[in-house]
């Protein structure tokens, strides 16, 4: 073990206000992991919260690990060190307990490197009674958690706030009661919105072996795992629990405003997954905003659409009385308020953030983004008029049911737009930000291909060479290779998992064709295939809420470009609410 590893955690967790350390013994140990760096990992808000439950409840003590940067890494592998804790520089494999936060995609391969830094065994299948049980939670685990499923003991599926607390009460009474390892797994696979992915094997077809037909589940373990969500987000509170300048956000007080959306996005898998769309408390979040005063001077409002807060007004007329600057997660063209704008405006923000999706209005039909072209313009007034200079505006490209002329229209907004920020006075720069579209489970579009590199490619070519002598315009291009492995690891089975270790094992992402082509797994079969509608699909023994055939119907309302009204009290079109 080297002293300059401790020296760093120690240094870092001296940086940190409102980190718990608990004296060894003195409470059960819980390891919280962000397969990430922890630059990214706290600036991730579902992971303080996680981290204030346990810590809560006076039996278990929580302590974090992340993704050591590359100088890190090589140093526990010099010195032959396992992965250290941050709160006490404890060995990951001492940790009877082992939770994931997993956001992103692309951060299975950290999650790997995690355990192997930790001297886990990477495959739930080597590990005995002695070894962690791992536990993966976030979005990544709620709408697919096949991939991981070799890796990983337990997903949670929806949010944990309150689920955590049954996980941990089941798994010390298993524990006192002397059971296994599998009598554990066995035991906490009878919790609402847990899933063992050891006790569900995947069934393919014996004619095509290709193609999922279901799931042999053994004897007393629920056959469909139903996500779990919280009917009242205000007894939950979701606020910056440690503040360090060492993040993405580090000169921020993180506050979520509401969880959820009702917009019904045809593409965005939180919009499903994470349904009905619920919101806080004005009262609540102004007292989350007064406790930001004793960390910065400056708050940022969390949620799916900031602008969407019926109160955001009123939110924003108070945090600006009070001399505190303020940041949003995210904007929506047609609910950006004046007041709102004018806040950002004397908070520092010279930029506003939107995202239109498309070009056209008829692709935003498609998708049922809901905002038109005169939304967008009047957004980008009322941001201008406030002396916000710099526009960024994100867009997909490889849409479902996309068509030549709405690329022409992306084209033909980014002129329209910067003209209209000339004519208004401002000089600054109107940024696209432009990434190819990625089917994801539990949307409308779970059943679509994804357009091929090609597509993609040439899409991009066009676009940028048409904006390319256009003064003041930037584009920002997303990786497309990166982006294909994102969407293999989205909808794919667990076939995928052996895939991903040996990717792992080669050098990471850059060995990911490699693997394919040794486990003679066709990408394609993932990527550009149109799904049937009656197809079994890797999640589909995981249960959101939704009606069986509302995805389908919405699919059919994409096609016909129709529009579907967002989430109203008494809506039971989805399901979700339906006797609840």
């Amino acid at each position: 073990m080297t002293w300059e590893l401790k020296k760093r955690l120690q240094q870092t967790l001296s940086a940190e206000r409102g980190a718990r350390v608990f004296a060894a013994g003195a409470r059960q140990a819980f390891a919280l992991a962000y397969p990430n760096t922890y630059h990214v990992g706290m600036s991730n808000l579902g992971f303080h919260i996680i981290y204030q439950q346990i810590n809560q409840r006076g039996d278990t003590g929580c302590e974090r690990f992340f993704l050591p940067d590359p100088k890190e890494r090589l140093e526990y592998i010099r010195t032959n060190t396992p992965l250290l804790s941050l709160e006490t520089q404890r060995p990951l494999a001492s940790f009877p307990l082992i939770g994931f936060a997993v956001t992103f995609e692309m951060d299975y391969f950290h999650l790997l490197d995690i355990l192997s830094l930790g001297r886990i065994p990477l495959l739930t299948s080597e590990r005995d009674d002695a070894d962690p049980v791992v536990i993966a939670g976030g979005p990544c685990a709620t709408f697919n958690p096949e991939p991981i499923a070799d890796f990983v003991d337990v997903c949670i599926i929806g949010e944990g706030e309150e689920v955590i607390h049954e996980v941990l009460d089941a798994y010390y009474e298993a524990r006192q009661a002397g059971l296994s390892r599998c009598e554990i797994l066995r035991k906490l696979a009878l919790i609402a919105g847990v899933y063992v992915p050891s006790l569900y094997k995947p069934v393919y077809d014996q004619a095509n072996e290709t193609h999922l037909i279901g799931y042999q589940v053994e004897d007393q373990i629920p056959s469909t795992v139903h996500r779990r969500w919280i009917k009242n987000l205000d007894d939950y509170p979701a606020e910056t629990v440690i503040f360090t300048p060492h993040t993405e956000f580090g000169d921020m007080f993180l506050v979520e405003v509401a969880r959820g959306c009702g917009r019904h996005c045809r593409f965005c898998m939180a919009g499903y997954c994470f349904r009905n769309p619920r919101v806080r408390q004005l009262e609540k979040i102004k007292a989350s905003v007064m406790k930001a005063r004793d960390f910065t001077g400056k708050v940022g409002l969390m949620g799916a659409a900031i602008s969407d807060y019926p109160d955001i007004d009123l939110l924003c007329e108070f945090i600006m009385k009070q001399d505190i600057s303020m940041s949003v997660a995210s904007l929506r063209a047609d609910s950006l308020s004046e007041i709102l704008t004018k806040a950002l405006a004397q908070s520092g923000h010279r930029l506003i953030t939107l995202a239109p999706e498309a070009g056209s209005e008829r692709m935003r039909q498609v998708i049922n983004k809901g905002i038109s072209d005169r939304d967008l313009y009047q957004a980008v007034r009322t941001a201008i008029g406030n002396g916000v200079i710099h526009v960024k505006l994100y867009i997909m490209i490889g849409l479902p049911f996309e068509s030549d002329s709405d690329i022409q229209a992306i084209i033909i907004m980014a002129r329209n737009i910067k003209a209209l920020m000339l004519q208004l006075g401002s000089k600054g720069k109107l940024t696209l930000s432009i990434n190819p579209f990625i089917p994801k489970p539990f949307t409308p579009f779970q059943w679509m291909p994804m357009c091929a590199r090609n597509g993609i490619i040439d899409k991009l070519a066009l676009i940028q060479q048409a904006l390319k002598n256009e003064k003041g315009i930037l584009i920002q291009v997303e990786a497309p290779k990166e982006a294909y492995i994102q969407a293999a690891l989205a909808r794919g089975d667990r076939r995928l998992s052996r895939v991903l270790l040996s990717a792992y094992r080669q050098g990471g992402p850059k060995a990911w064709k490699k693997a394919l082509q040794e486990h003679a797994v066709d990408e394609a079969f993932y990527l550009y295939r149109e799904r049937d509608t009656n197809e079994v699909l890797p999640w589909s023994h995981l249960h959101m809420g939704l009606e069986p055939e509302y995805l389908h119907q919405e699919l059919e309302r994409a096609k016909n470009e129709q529009y579907t009204v967002p989430c109203f009290p008494g809506c039971q079109r989805c399901g979700v609410c339906n006797g609840r």
